[in-house]
């Protein structure tokens, strides 16, 4: 696995899911090093000053008035890093504390934070020995998510447990087994512990990266559901997609065309009909609608990935700190919660799809896809897929204006970050299973028409599924299947073969 090099200005998610998910070392550059030395000096001599610095040598939020003498820094720190341990269970999987660990270190690396260089080395060891603080996913109101990534603080300074080759220990024994030794704090390094949407980025760079895989892998699933139904082709013609000048659903309709290459539907067939259901003729254009704000979310995100949201915010250059309200991510929570309702119509239209595919008045196939009238096939499987739907619908409803006035009223706007995060990967949980089960009926249909030619991509994916799942002759237990199905989107050889 290559080693990633962080800079504090050239992260992506790509590189966050191949640290987070398959444990690419990370390595701090040497210019990232000297710019954490600058500022730290900068702190020091600011200190010295005894200007009132917020979360220097004076308190924060509502104890902002509140005088921190120097002899008392590492007391109050480490008390910062206790009183905001305030999330509660679930906790982070390991591959999101990841993810949150190296989203916060990039950052750290801009030096906008003044924190202790010792503290984004930890983090660097911690990510490449594989010890993972403990880390609630419940207690942050989205504006910075102090009350949770705290724990990592907690488990710096030997206090807090982590979990380490799969065991719950307290991060002290990690430590030793690695030669680490917890942290001592000093000036300012509570709050930049703590002061920061790495839970929520962090989290948000992975489920961006796996949405994009799945709406890669819906492309090829809906070419195949197109095939099973003998669908018309001429949606996809790219000179319509060229007028309309939307580059989403243009590239959309490139690579549903790519998977159809060679494929009988091409052929003349006087009994086709001229208009599919606009389930069929539409999804170009919102398949690409959701690549598009995809792309957007991924943008603003990887801006939050490479630039500070400290508060206060350190101007090296100028060799001042300043107030700033850098923590508030709305920019990409937007994002988020656009991308989800883009998700809520794919999912909306690909049901919409399996509905029309097992009725024979689109199809001329038997109904349900089954092949004998006394078995029933996927004549009760509508259920699952459509309350799956509904979810979709309602998790898509936007939360980030849900706020209240908090902390004596100082803190009286928020974005729920890390909840609209949460639900978009429920969307996506719920969109994996309607995209799995849409499978099973493209193959199902594809089943009756393949002494046809089927298409050069679309071919291989059918041979692909038939390797793990049989036709479907007598009824059998659906669920099992369904599981079988999701597992081989999961696998990422269907991913591979689209991506050749």
């Amino acid at each position: 696995m290559n080693k990633v090099f962080l800079s504090g200005a050239e992260l992506t998610t790509a590189q966050v899911l191949q640290i987070a998910r398959y444990g690419a070392p990370v390595e701090i550059t040497p210019t990232a090093r000297q710019r954490l030395a600058d500022a730290r000096q900068l702190v020091f001599d600011l200190v010295d000053a005894d200007y009132p610095i917020y979360g220097f040598n004076v308190g924060v939020g509502q104890n902002k008035d509140k005088k921190v003498f120097k002899q008392f820094f590492g007391e109050y720190n480490c008390n910062l890093i206790r009183s905001h341990c305030i999330g509660v269970p679930p906790y982070a999987s390991d591959e999101d504390v990841r993810a949150t660990m190296v989203a916060r270190l990039n950052t750290m690396l801009t030096g906008c934070c003044g924190v202790s260089p010792e503290i984004p080395e930890m983090y660097m060891a911690m990510l490449n020995h594989g010890i993972h603080p403990l880390i609630p996913e419940k207690g942050s109101v989205g504006q910075a998510d102090i009350g949770l990534i705290s724990h990592i603080g907690l488990a710096i300074i030997g206090e807090g447990n982590v979990r380490m080759n799969g065991r719950e220990m307290p991060s002290t024994e990690a430590f030793a087994k690695v030669g680490l030794n917890p942290l001592t704090l000093g000036p300012k390094d509570g709050l930049a512990i703590v002061s920061s949407n790495a839970l929520s980025a962090g989290a948000c760079a992975l489920l961006l990266e796996d949405i994009e895989e799945l709406l890669d892998l819906s492309e090829l699933i809906y070419a195949m559901s197109l095939e099973g139904l003998n669908g018309n082709t001429a949606p996809l013609d790219d000179r319509n997609h060229a007028l309309r000048r939307f580059t989403g659903q243009r590239e959309s309709a490139k690579r549903i065309t790519r998977y159809l290459q060679g494929s009988y539907i091409y052929e003349v067939d006087p009994k086709k009909a001229v208009h599919d259901p606009l389930s069929y003729r539409s999804t170009p254009q919102i398949t690409g609608a959701a690549r598009e704000m995809l792309a957007y979310t991924k943008e603003r995100l990887e801006i939050q990935l490479n630039t500070t949201d400290d508060n206060p915010c350190l101007l090296l250059e100028d060799r001042q700190i300043s107030p700033s309200a850098n923590f508030d991510p709305l920019n990409w929570v937007l994002g988020v919660e656009s991308l989800a309702i883009a998700l809520s119509h794919v999912s909306k239209t690909a049901c919409m799809r399996l509905i029309k595919l097992v009725t024979p008045n689109y199809t001329n196939l038997p109904r349900f896809l089954a092949p004998e009238v006394d078995v029933l096939c996927f004549a009760t499987l509508q259920k699952t897929f459509t309350s799956l739907d509904v979810e979709i619908r309602h998790l898509c409803n936007p939360c980030s204006m849900d706020t209240f006035s908090l902390a004596g009223d100082m803190e009286d706007t928020s974005t729920n970050a890390t909840y609209a995060v949460q639900n978009l990967r429920r969307i996506y949980r719920n969109l994996h299973i309607i995209f799995a089960i849409e499978l099973m009926h493209a193959t199902q249909a594809m089943e009756y028409r393949k002494k046809l030619s089927l298409g050069q991509y679309t071919g291989k994916a059918f041979q692909i599924v038939r390797k793990v799942l049989p036709f479907y002759k007598t009824d059998r237990n659906i669920t099992q299947d369904i599981q079988t199905v999701c597992e081989l989107l999961q696998s990422g050889e269907l991913t591979a073969l689209i991506r050749e």
